[in-house]
């Protein structure tokens, strides 16, 4: 159970993972080794699930993000799983969810150009026994990046 103190160390980690100990303490009012050892609870509970860089795609020559819709001729156990080995091994695909409605899947992708994306489609994901067919579109722009979850 999450409690005041909680929810505002989560949405400070989220706007700052590198906040210290002394600094979250600052932030709630609480002593550096009391706000520490929150946040290694909140660790130890899966609350916060780890740290990272976040990289600017375009600057690292990642220039074509998209969303691909994954549509399967069959749904049987094997065939999902064995689509989830597929996607799990390609670095292009940074997410992928199971979705209601038409589509099966739905893949975040980033590739360095539009060939890259060709050659995911048409030599990845389409050859793939379980896939009757994909539906791609190409980001213009992001209007909203990713954001922290409201807590």
């Amino acid at each position: 159970m999450l409690d005041a103190i909680d929810t505002t160390l989560l949405a400070a980690l989220q706007s700052n993972a590198h906040l210290t100990a002394q600094q979250l303490g600052d932030l709630l009012n609480l002593s550096p080794s009391q706000a520490g050892r929150r946040r290694q609870r909140l660790e130890s509970e899966g609350y916060i699930q780890g740290y990272f860089a976040r990289l600017d795609a375009t600057k690292i020559g990642l220039l074509i993000q998209g969303f691909v819709q994954v549509y399967l001729h069959s749904h049987g156990p094997e065939q999902s799983a064995s689509f989830a080995s597929l996607i799990s091994t390609r670095p292009e695909i940074t997410s992928a969810w199971t979705m209601t409605g038409d589509a099966d899947y739905l893949l975040r992708v980033y590739c360095a150009d539009l060939p890259g994306l060709n050659t995911l489609l048409h030599e990845v994901l389409l050859p793939h026994p379980a896939v009757a067919r994909v539906h791609s579109q190409i980001v213009m722009d992001q209007l909203k990046r990713d954001a922290p979850l409201p807590t």
